[in-house]
């Protein structure tokens, strides 16, 4: 008899909670407010709107912010590499004799593979000196693969000063 009971008592606890969940699924159905969905390819160029802007919180592709100056925060620690789950960086750097007559090491390409990254964030969480961020970039359907392998340093660019 107890088992009758307890097997009645948790059917109406499913029935309460599946209730529940249609709650609020029917309040969002028959009285939208703000609509969250972004109609993609339709309100990408409208005429008198905005070209189509993502989230705050949006993970795009990889970049590597570089300042007027064309100068970057990397300081080719390797970090982002080696916490990249799918090996989607590779940061290669060469040893330059600085000012002070110390070996230091330097940048030379920080290589991204956008067809690999699973977009879990970790490279730009764990950088410490902040050289990582996402982009806004969404759009990515290339022809040719090579395309998605980026070089996220740009020529010639330099470390920025104070930055170690």
């Amino acid at each position: 008899m107890k088992s009758f009971i307890k097997y009645i008592s948790d059917i109406f606890s499913g029935v309460a909670s599946l209730l529940k969940g249609m709650r609020v699924t029917g309040k969002y159905f028959f009285s939208p407010r703000a609509i969250v969905t972004q109609q993609y390819p339709e309100n990408r160029h409208k005429k008198g709107k905005k070209k189509l802007e993502m989230f705050d919180r949006f993970k795009g592709e990889v970049i590597m912010p570089h300042s007027e100056n064309n100068q970057h925060k990397c300081t080719a620690c390797g970090i982002c590499e080696n916490n990249c789950p799918n090996g989607t960086i590779e940061v290669i750097s060469v040893m330059n004799i600085g000012e002070d007559g110390k070996k230091k090491r330097a940048l030379d390409k920080h290589i991204y593979r956008l067809s690999m990254c699973s977009f879990c964030a970790l490279c730009v969480k764990t950088c410490p000196s902040k050289a990582l961020a996402f982009s806004q970039e969404f759009e990515h359907a290339v022809f040719d693969r090579k395309k998605l392998i980026k070089i996220l340093n740009k020529p010639g660019s330099t470390l920025m000063k104070g930055i170690e």
